[in-house]
Formats: C-alpha cells, sequence, structure tokens
C-alpha cells in the first residue's frame, strides 16, 4: 500500500518527484505569508501548473482536495508545527505532532505526510522532540502503508544569521541525513549545501532512500534553476521548494521551469527565458 501512495508522488518516466511547500502559515511567522496571503488563489495557480505535489497543513488541505478531477497534484500533509523560525526567538522553543496525523492524513486522502528533524545550535530539547515525535509516527505510517517523509535541517545559530537560514555545511548535514534514514524515512527532504558539487554525497549517505531537496530562502531566478540543474546532475530524487515558488511573480512560470528541469532534464539556460 505505501508503493501505492509512492506512486503517486514520483513521476513513472524520470522517477523525480516535484513537491511545492505551502505550508509556511503554519509557523506563525508573518514574513512567511507572502505570496499565500490568499491561499486559495495560490493553490490554484499552482495546481493549473502541475507539479507532482503540494504540501499543506490540515487547517488547508482542503484547498487542494475540494478542487475537483483525477489530474492534481498529490497531497504532502504537514504534522508537526514549531516555533524554532523567528528572528527573536521566543523563551522556549517546541516542535509539536498534530494529534492522530496518519488518520488526519488518511481522511485527506494523502500520498504522504512529513515531519522535521532539526538541528538547531544550543537546542539539544529542540531535537530530542522531534525525534520523539518520529518515533511515534513511523509505527501509525507502518500501520496505514502511508510514507513518511523526513525534513533534517540544520541551522545557523540565531545570534549569528538572524532567525530561519539553512546551514550548508556538509559535515553538519550527512549525520542528520542519516539518522532520518535510520529513524524510518521512506523520502528525505534535505538541505542544499554550500557547494551542489557535493550533493552526490548527500544522496550515497541516504542508502538508497529518496532525496529531495529543500529550496531554502528566495533567491534568484537564474541562481535557483542553475542549482536544480546541479542537484539533478548529483542524482537527486527531486525537489520541494516553496518560498522560490510562491513568492516567484510568476509563480506558475516558475514551476513549469523547474518542472522542465526535474522531469525532462533541461538545463537552467533552456528554460530561463521562459520566465520573461
Amino acid at each position: 500500500m505505501k508503493q501505492y501512495r509512492l506512486n503517486r508522488l514520483f513521476n513513472p518516466e524520470s522517477k523525480r518527484c516535484f513537491d511545492v511547500a505551502v505550508d509556511h502559515g503554519f509557523f506563525n511567522e508573518v514574513s512567511f505569508l507572502k505570496g499565500i496571503e490568499n491561499i486559495a488563489d495560490a493553490v490554484k495557480v499552482l495546481v493549473d501548473a502541475a507539479p507532482d505535489a503540494i504540501q499543506l497543513t490540515i487547517g488547508q488541505a482542503q484547498h487542494l482536495q475540494e478542487i475537483a478531477g483525477r489530474f492534481k497534484p498529490s497531497l504532502v500533509l504537514r504534522t508537526d508545527v514549531a516555533n524554532v523560525y523567528g528572528t527573536s526567538l521566543p523563551r522556549k522553543l517546541f516542535s509539536r505532532m498534530i494529534v492522530q496525523p496518519v488518520e488526519q492524513a488518511l481522511r485527506l486522502d494523502a500520498a504522504c505526510v512529513v515531519v522535521n528533524l532539526f538541528n538547531i545550535p544550543n537546542e539539544p530539547e529542540v531535537t530530542d522532540q522531534c525525534i520523539q515525535n518520529i518515533l511515534k509516527l513511523k509505527p501509525a505510517c507502518e500501520r496505514y502503508g502511508m510514507p513518511l517523509m523526513i525534513e533534517p535541517l540544520v541551522f545557523q545559530a540565531n545570534e549569528k544569521a538572524g532567525g530561519y537560514m539553512v546551514d550548508g555545511d556538509l559535515q553538519k548535514i550527512l549525520p542528520l541525513v542519516r539518522q532520518a534514514v535510520e529513524l524510518g524515512a521512506d523520502i528525505i527532504k534535505a538541505d542544499p549545501t554550500e557547494n551542489v558539487d557535493d550533493y552526490h554525497k548527500v544522496v550515497e549517505i541516504a542508502s538508497q532512500i529518496p532525496v529531495l531537496v529543500r529550496g531554502g530562502g528566495r533567491a534568484l531566478d537564474h541562481e535557483i534553476l542553475k542549482r536544480t540543474e546541479g542537484l539533478i546532475q548529483q542524482g537527486v530524487a527531486g525537489i520541494v521548494y516553496g518560498r522560490n515558488i510562491i513568492q516567484h511573480p510568476n509563480p506558475k512560470a516558475m514551476t513549469r521551469a523547474l518542472m522542465n528541469i526535474v522531469h525532462k532534464g533541461a538545463s537552467a539556460e533552456d528554460v530561463i527565458g521562459s520566465l520573461s
């Protein structure tokens, strides 16, 4: 049954997946809402662009699933909420999982659930909470045949980076990705590395579990397209981009440009003209 749901996520020809993350409103950060203030309209635009999946929360999944017809992106359901992303962090950080996450995912006809695994400097309690979330989620996923996507995130120190900033240090990413695999991930959603040419090492450490790469912060068009081209060449199984889609002036065109790179092996130069 798990494979049946995975079949809804991965393109049958390229064997890759492009998941657009639109779950940012879960985290109580006003800057995360840019581009998705009207999430119903944002989802309609994305559905028209036809990525493989859209990542949403329990409160917003209906905007995808109420759309009629068989030919629409699959739902990836976010199962955890956290307060770790702000420029100024609160006194106590947390990562909490929704109640009965897999049952809720089944009722929403999700093809996959996703949960975080944080590595935040000097915040081991948050990592512990993430591990506890995963340990509870994994048996339920196995019981119901629900694919489990784990998102290992390595943060920079908040006082250094001033908020939610990816640390692209390969030596920090590798052990966290491997821990996610050891905890039972069916799919890994991992940070980009500082040097895209190193990414085959992340793919290798994942031990044949498919690796989808996060987009991270907003980047220039050519930068994100070129990075994606390089990641595909490094053997990744796809991408999960959010702000580089939903905050783009033309989300539909950016989605389709990236789909050409992910599924057809196009280059950044091949598709950059479609954004103008």
